[in-house]
């Protein structure tokens, strides 16, 4: 039997030369779903020791890879064939962008020899994912693909982290690459300090000098800048600048039920810097009756965003800046240490801080229903349990039930839907957590409606033995889309929102390899969830609720405490 050409003395095929690449960068993950023109890479990935993870279907190889990037602070590697699987992934990646994820998709495409001759799935992948990504590659017979990855992996972690393309037609992953391709390993690294613009000492001190001048400044980041080793960065920022640093992660804005009373914080603000943060949806727009701050600052590194905000906020903006967010943090911190330690200049706005701090854990419900009260107590036991277990890595979805467990329940590692509003990835996303974070248990909560998505991942965990818990709240409908339209259109127009009220989604879980747990009473929670966080085994607890909206709070006065001592 002849060796695989992988085993060939001195032959190296673009696929082996892709894979070696990526064991030089330090992947030891793929997630993957087979087909044709990606063969070659499989061969080449059976000599190496990369782990290969075969999912159910494209997206969630690529959310796997997202909430792996996230967990582990490395790159996420999806793998997926061409046409039909290219597509099915294209869906995930505007999630990875939304959420500020290095994420690299590596499709299969047809051969180069057949470009125009209506080669099988032969398709377009630059031009369909080019608004999906932030750089899309397609490898050609002249290329090193070592090289390319090393182009794509620095886009991909560059700047404001995000998701990359590079397609391999199965022409070139099957050749043998000619040795005087091949650059030397020093050339194929991934050099990140090359993609960030570092901001002057002009700029950082024009930053400072604007805080200083200011009573009640905030901090709105984009979702990438306190993410993995940077998390502690963000207390850190707050208590160099004294100002209330806050991260918009969410698809619902300033109604973000995390951040509790966040429009009335920044309806009182006088200064807003946008580190890193695009002016959009997620802060109102910028709008000035939702933020009349007078002194708005925007700091990014794309041109395009500082000319969009001075579109958006006219004279309020009194200061650009061209700058990588996370060494414009770095710098700040820096030079306002330095300011309180050598120049004695010491801001005081312990008033203001109290009011942020009050704002963000405000969690008064308006007239809160029966229903509404279940949806919390439920995940207040989940809150409880969390406390027992506070290495838990906590991955909220979307929807109504979704919104509560972002309210209520917290770790010290979260992953949300994010930005985007997709629903569907929690179970992937556990999945790719629990691989990348194999010591720590992993919990994920998503509603009934959201558990349909992606409800045969529960096969890939239990054959990866990922030890995770996916909780249920079921309810028997989409629940956000029910309560939209009540509130759009009244409740006699409320349609095509009702699921079956007899799917058993423990049963479907155990049949596919996990544990599964049905909960008709709250008294039931709290041992089952406790019992599934300390098992080896995936399990799926489906709990029997009521519907309920997100929550939604009193509006609370904050006035009392904007007067600083002193002040008149």
């Amino acid at each position: 039997m002849t060796n695989p050409p992988s085993q060939q003395q001195g032959k190296i095929r673009g696929a082996d030369r892709l894979v070696h690449a990526l064991g030089q960068f330090g992947v030891d993950v793929v997630f993957s779903l087979s087909g044709n023109q990606i063969l070659p890479i499989y061969d080449a990935l059976n000599d190496s020791p990369i782990r290969l993870v075969h999912t159910r279907h494209e997206a969630a190889a690529v959310f796997m890879s997202e909430a792996y990037a996230q967990v582990s602070n490395n790159l996420g590697i999806a793998l997926v064939t061409a046409a039909p699987g290219f597509g099915n992934a294209l869906g995930a990646l505007y999630s990875a962008t939304m959420s500020e994820v290095p994420v690299m998709l590596i499709s299969g495409d047809s051969p180069t020899g057949q470009d125009g001759q209506g080669a099988f799935q032969q398709f377009d992948q630059i031009a369909a994912a080019s608004p999906f990504v932030k750089a899309s590659f397609r490898l050609s017979h002249g290329d090193d693909p070592a090289q390319v990855f090393a182009t794509a992996a620095q886009t991909a972690l560059g700047g404001i982290p995000g998701p990359v393309h590079m397609a391999v037609p199965v022409d070139v992953a099957e050749s043998i690459i000619n040795s005087d391709l091949i650059a030397s390993e020093n050339n194929n690294s991934v050099d990140q300090s090359t993609t960030v613009s570092h901001p002057t000492p002009e700029q950082i001190e024009n930053i400072v000098e604007v805080f200083v001048g200011s009573e009640r400044p905030v901090i709105l980041a984009g979702p990438h800048l306190f993410r993995g080793k940077r998390k502690d960065k963000q207390q850190a920022l707050s208590l160099a600048l004294d100002a209330p640093v806050i991260i918009l992660e969410s698809p619902r804005g300033l109604r973000d039920p995390a951040q509790g009373a966040l429009r009335e914080l920044l309806y009182t603000a006088d200064c807003v810097l946008y580190l890193g943060k695009p002016v959009d949806f997620t802060s109102g727009f910028g709008k000035d009756n939702l933020m009349p701050a007078t002194k708005i600052i925007v700091v990014s590194e794309h041109l395009s965003a500082l000319a969009h905000a001075e579109q958006v906020f006219k004279n309020r903006l009194v200061l650009t800046e061209q700058a990588n967010a996370v060494a414009t943090m770095n710098g700040l911190l820096n030079y306002a240490n330095h300011l309180k330690k050598e120049v004695s200049i010491e801001l005081s706005r312990s008033n203001w801080n109290k009011a942020a701090a009050t704002a963000i854990a405000h969690r008064q419900l308006i007239n809160p229903s029966d229903d509404a009260r279940y949806s919390r107590q439920i995940i207040e036991i989940v809150a409880q349990t969390l406390t027992e277990n506070p290495d838990t890595v906590l991955i909220c979805d979307g929807g109504e039930f979704g919104q509560w467990a972002q309210a209520f329940a917290s770790s010290s590692i979260r992953i949300t839907n994010g930005p985007s509003g997709a629903i569907g990835a929690s179970l992937p996303y556990a999945i790719g957590a629990a691989l990348a974070h194999s010591q720590a248990p992993v919990l994920a909560i998503m509603g009934d409606g959201t558990a349909g998505f992606h409800l045969a991942e529960f096969e890939t965990a239990a054959r990866e033995s990922a030890g995770l818990t996916v909780l249920i709240g079921n309810d028997s409908r989409w629940n956000a889309e029910y309560h939209l339209q009540v509130e759009q259109y009244g409740e006699e127009r409320a349609f095509g929102c009702e699921l079956s009220s007899d799917t058993r989604y423990d049963l479907a879980a155990i049949g596919l390899g996990c544990n599964g747990v049905l909960v008709k009473d709250l008294s039931q929670l709290h041992s089952a969830l406790s019992g599934s966080l300390q098992s080896s085994r995936p399990t799926c607890i489906n709990v029997l609720m009521p519907g309920a909206p997100a929550p939604s709070y009193e509006k609370i006065d904050l006035t009392g405490f904007l007067q600083e001592p002193g002040h008149e």
